[in-house]
């Protein structure tokens, strides 16, 4: 039987993965069931990715108005660039993958597989916040940091 994968890349929202709200489409009773791989805090991330590069940066700046204070902030408050990028991946639907179902588990097993693997094959992207969501159907949520100081695999697999 055929099944479909998706992949979606887009903002993300970090209150929605840490659950300090529920969707109108979750169901809050089955979050019991969702997988937390990690989730840490973005603003300690990006310190710990950021402030060397950043002291570096603010060393070479001749002009106070040109120096950088918070990097997150930065971005975050920017318009051209997103401070992290988040993937949602789907196998199947919920008619063909339930999560009660036999196909549901299997979706989850590939799903959590992909999960483990994923940092090892990404070195140069920091994932903060990863989840397996059990809800109608198992899906996948890992949210990105941006590329690495002096990486550039990020703009070459395509995340922007």
């Amino acid at each position: 039987m055929k099944r479909t994968i998706i992949v979606m890349v887009g903002r993300g929202s970090v209150n929605h993965n840490s659950k300090k709200f529920h969707a109108k489409n979750t169901n809050p009773e089955r979050s019991r069931l969702n997988v937390t791989y990690c989730r840490e805090n973005i603003k300690a991330v990006y310190h710990e990715l950021f402030d060397e590069a950043l002291e570096r940066y603010n060393a070479k700046q001749t002009r106070a108005d040109r120096k950088i204070e918070n990097y997150y902030e930065k971005i975050q408050s920017g318009k051209q660039e997103k401070p992290f990028h988040e993937i949602i991946l789907q196998v199947g639907n919920k008619d063909d993958m339930s999560a009660d179902s036999d196909e549901g588990r299997l979706a989850a097993a590939v799903l959590d597989e992909y999960m483990k693997a994923f940092q090892e094959h990404n070195q140069n992207l920091r994932v903060f916040s990863a989840h397996l969501r059990i809800g109608a159907r198992p899906i996948y949520t890992s949210t990105l940091c941006r590329s690495l100081p002096g990486a550039s695999a990020g703009w070459t697999q395509g995340y922007r």
